[in-house]
């Protein structure tokens, strides 16, 4: 982390893409919407280890669908061995409710493991209208989102570690 001028005397604080050498980062996925949820993997994956995690401290994690997901990443975060988590999933919209539940539940649930473990969770959880918008962001014309996910579980893990040192 390196505090930076921001036009003012005051410091600005940013992580850097580093790992934790010492932890283990964690790529949560659902296996509902195979096509989607293996491309996310695959982009987070790519993303962590070519900042520098060694292969090996990547555990890939998968679950039924983006329901499971928030309780599979509290255990993990409970276990207090990785620097970071990656969740990743897909839900399409479709006729009923259901879209909602799962998405703003499973946001929520997140969030709220990051917030209860001072732990870096990545929301790389899909919420689409349509497959195709599904299709666009695992590796289509915008981009991989699981990439992105990856690299901001890294700079937060980074930013913590050393905002932990700084402050204490």
């Amino acid at each position: 982390m390196r505090p930076t001028a921001s036009g003012t005397d005051m410091p600005r604080f940013e992580g850097d893409l580093r790992p934790h050498t010492s932890l283990r980062y964690a790529i949560l996925a659902s296996r509902w919407n195979p096509k989607i949820t293996d491309a996310l993997v695959d982009g987070a994956r790519k993303a962590l280890i070519e900042n520098g995690v060694d292969e090996a401290r990547i555990d890939v994690v998968r679950v039924p669908g983006a329901w499971e997901i928030p309780l599979a990443a509290a255990a993990i975060a409970a276990q207090k061995a990785h620097a970071g988590i990656v969740a990743l999933g897909c839900i399409v919209r479709g006729d009923t409710r259901h879209y909602e539940q799962v998405a703003d539940g499973c946001s929520n649930a997140l969030m709220r493991v990051s917030l209860d473990f001072q732990l870096p969770v990545a929301n790389g959880v899909l919420a689409v209208e349509a497959y195709a918008d599904a299709e666009a962001r695992a590796g289509g014309s915008m981009g991989n989102k699981g990439e992105e996910a990856a690299l901001a579980a890294l700079e937060m893990s980074d930013l913590l570690k050393h905002w932990q040192k700084t402050t204490a």
